[in-house]
């Protein structure tokens, strides 16, 4: 089977970066990852946010090899990996990394992973095959918020989900309509108002400037993934309130920018304190120990914004945790 991104690949969509790629064939994808650092050392796996490849980790990578082996990949539907169209769920992602763990890693890993890589880090904490994952770090994750009806707070539709509508009616399924320039004059009247408040407050100090044309990140995504979310697709057979339930490793979470709209009860950010608040019930009822970073001013990515903070609060709070080393 010919993929879009296998097409894609040759219209010169992909840009060099500091890291050796490689490829692994999973069965229905072939995953694109990087590997830094000494096998000696744990094992790391960097989970990308949603528009975000593997690249994103790049100044963290280099940080962090010294101190863990680190594994970053591109998940399905997002920069070398297959796209996938139909076929973007949380339990489907998953399950790409519980592979990837066997087939590559193979041995016992550390995960991380930011936004709804977050989730997927999450998802591995809970269902992963016994004895793959030691710990795990939740980045600002969006539990509950990015579904469409969680059991508590606010849902996807009432958070980013507006933008993720946006970016799948303009650009299409597989950027199959591509129109970057008439989404750029519907912004202002298809986004709620309070949806500007949000990206200033999520986004990289210095990034307010909208680009030219589609951002590399964005160019190496397919908008099927958003729709999937807004839709209820992606999460329809994996209730969080029930994953986080399994949780069977410690957890970090680090909670950034975030905010009501005291007008409409939209949250600005990825999640709320109320959704946070239910997240540590669940862990710690699970019998799993929750340290709780809140960095209010920190923009959503935090290993890109300022990886030295990243690395260094990922590292100290592994070494703590018994039988680290």
């Amino acid at each position: 089977m010919t993929s879009y991104i296998e097409s894609a690949d040759h219209a010169g969509i992909f840009v060099p970066h500091a890291f050796d790629e490689h490829t692994v064939d999973l069965g229905e994808i072939r995953m694109n990852y990087v590997v830094a650092g000494d096998p000696e050392n744990p094992a790391l796996l960097l989970i990308p946010a949603q528009t975000e490849s593997w690249w994103g980790y790049e100044a963290a990578i280099t940080l962090l090899a010294d101190r863990f082996q680190v594994y970053a990949v591109d998940l399905r539907g997002q920069g070398r990996s297959t796209w996938t169209p139909g076929r973007y769920t949380l339990d489907i992602f998953g399950n790409d990394l519980v592979r990837f763990l066997d087939l590559v890693i193979g041995r016992p890993a550390v995960v991380s992973g930011l936004s709804s890589g977050g989730t997927i880090a999450a998802w591995l904490a809970a269902f992963a095959k016994p004895g793959q994952i030691r710990a795990a770090v939740f980045e600002d994750a969006p539990l509950f918020a990015s579904e469409a009806n969680p059991s508590i707070g606010q849902s996807i539709r009432q958070g980013i989900g507006p933008m993720f509508t946006v970016w799948h009616k303009w650009l299409g399924n597989q950027w199959s309509i591509g129109d970057w320039a008439g989404m750029q004059h519907a912004l202002p009247h298809e986004l709620p108002a309070s949806m500007a408040q949000t990206f200033a407050g999520m986004a990289p100090a210095g990034s307010g400037e909208a680009p030219a044309g589609p951002p590399q990140d964005l160019r190496e995504y397919d908008p099927e993934w958003g729709d999937a979310f807004v839709s209820g697709r992606a999460t329809a057979s994996c209730d969080h309130e029930a994953m986080l339930t399994h949780v069977q490793v410690p957890v970090l979470f680090t909670h950034h920018f975030h905010q009501i709209d005291p007008f409409t009860g939209a949250l600005m950010g990825a999640i709320s304190d109320l959704q946070v608040a239910r997240v540590e019930q669940l862990v710690t009822a699970a019998g799993q120990t929750f340290t709780y970073c809140s960095l209010p001013t920190m923009p959503h990515s935090m290993h890109s914004q300022d990886p030295k903070l990243y690395a260094d609060t990922l590292t100290e709070w592994y070494a703590a945790l018994p039988g680290a080393a």
